[in-house]
């Protein structure tokens, strides 16, 4: 069994707290180690014989199993797995207890990852997240870190309340995002870290704090749970409490391999068309910098590597949104790049792609895959009543898909489960 162990330090002094130690998040060795972490960085990846399609399904399946219980958080894990195959990271601002953590748990679990989680505080050491001095080398005069199962050695992080850290730790961190690298004393190494996802409850207003906030290319806006959605949120709840976690179904190998594609992805094709769109959004007073514009073309890219595509086009767009560092500058990016962003569509990132563009196409793929799953639940003829709620939901996707797709745009796909629906609620 896959055991992931946290540590909280809400309670200073509880000997009953868990170690906040790396955990593995898979069952085999570590996929990609420090030796290999280096070439990547130098563009030069060991070879590999997986193929990326193929990891581009392991990874769709592993998302698929990882929200599975979760309500309104599935478009957070697809961000930490898009930010992971471009080497960014993710930074989430909503208030405490909208499931943030447990998000990036289960995609740490689904993905195999090395995963390390902690909770800074104003009191935090850097011992608590990079690890202790080594005495023994100490005593030789020299200062190096052990750094044994803590952040320099995760491929997977978490830190909660990041903008409490104090300035040593958050200057060592800034070499391990930017650089991947971690340097201390005499400890100098490079860090096989694919993504880290922060956690606040606000963008700090402090410059020097923003100025670190802006290393986290992917910004993600959590709320709490709609009226609308509290019974899904309950039954939801209940599974997570009930259920026992799921082993990884992809490795840091599908991730590396996807990475690799997106890095010599041709771009040439869309570099007009984005363009555009920055421009429509430096209209609107919509900015963003010089560095942001650049490393969004990798969160294309590794958009287009996820949907098994090896050239970016413009369906994969949409991450210039997620790019966007302001809530209200996000919820106006999606109106002004909404015809830029008709032809949206991701596989694999599905929930993502339809929040991000509001296209009608990631719409229409999201709708098919709820109806799909909706008509595999069918109950028997004998169910009664839960016969008759299964029919009723039957009728709201039916009723979705009129109102968002006429006769002449109605896609394929989307039509065909239409006429299913139509058959099953028409038939006596």
């Amino acid at each position: 069994m896959v055991r992931l162990l946290i540590r909280n330090t809400r309670r200073r002094g509880d000997l009953s707290a868990p170690s906040a130690r790396c955990q593995p998040c898979r069952t085999g060795p570590v996929a990609f180690g420090v030796s290999a972490t280096l070439a990547l960085m130098q563009g030069s990846r060991p070879t590999s014989t997986t193929d990326p399609l193929a990891s581009a399904q392991r990874i769709r399946d592993a998302l698929s199993g990882a929200s599975r219980g979760l309500v309104e958080r599935e478009g957070l894990l697809e961000l930490v797995a898009l930010a992971a195959v471009a080497r960014e990271h993710v930074l989430v601002i909503g208030p405490p207890g909208t499931a943030k953590s447990e998000a990036v748990r289960r995609i740490a679990r689904a993905l195999g990852g090395t995963y390390f989680e902690y909770l800074l505080g104003r009191f935090t050491e850097p011992s608590e997240i990079f690890g202790p001095v080594d005495l023994r080398k100490l005593k030789e005069g020299m200062v190096e870190t052990e750094t044994t199962g803590m952040l320099p050695e995760a491929e997977i992080a978490f830190l909660d309340e990041v903008f409490l850290g104090s300035t040593a730790i958050l200057n060592t961190l800034l070499g391990i995002l930017n650089e991947r690298r971690f340097h201390r004393g005499h400890t100098n190494m490079v860090c096989p870290l694919r993504v880290c996802v922060g956690a606040a409850n606000r963008i700090p207003e402090d410059d020097q704090l923003a100025a670190f906030a802006d290393r986290f290319l992917v910004r993600v806006y959590v709320d709490a749970m709609p009226d609308a959605r509290l019974e899904e949120l309950l039954r939801g709840g209940w599974t997570l409490v009930a259920a026992q976690a799921d082993g990884a179904s992809a490795t840091m190998q599908d991730i590396d391999a996807l990475a690799e594609v997106a890095r010599r992805a041709d771009m040439s094709a869309i570099t007009s068309e984005m363009a555009h769109g920055i421009r429509l959004l430096r209209r609107a007073g919509v900015t963003l910098s010089d560095r942001r514009v650049v490393k969004a073309q990798m969160l294309v890219a590794a958009a287009a590597a996820l949907a098994g595509r090896s050239k970016p086009s413009a369906a994969d767009l949409w991450p210039l949104v997620v790019a966007v560092p302001t809530a209200e500058g996000q919820a106006l990016a999606r109106d002004v790049l909404r015809d830029v962003l008709t032809a949206s569509e991701n596989a694999a990132l599905m929930t993502a792609a339809a929040e991000a563009s509001l296209g009608p196409a990631a719409r229409a793929a999201q709708i098919e895959l709820a109806g799909q799953a909706l008509l595999e639940q069918r109950p028997s003829a004998d169910a009664g009543p839960e016969l008759s709620a299964w029919h009723l939901k039957l009728e709201g996707i039916a009723r979705t898909i009129d109102a968002g797709f006429g006769p002449d745009n109605t896609p394929p796909g989307l039509a065909a489960l239409r006429t299913k629906l139509v058959e099953i609620l028409g038939a006596p």
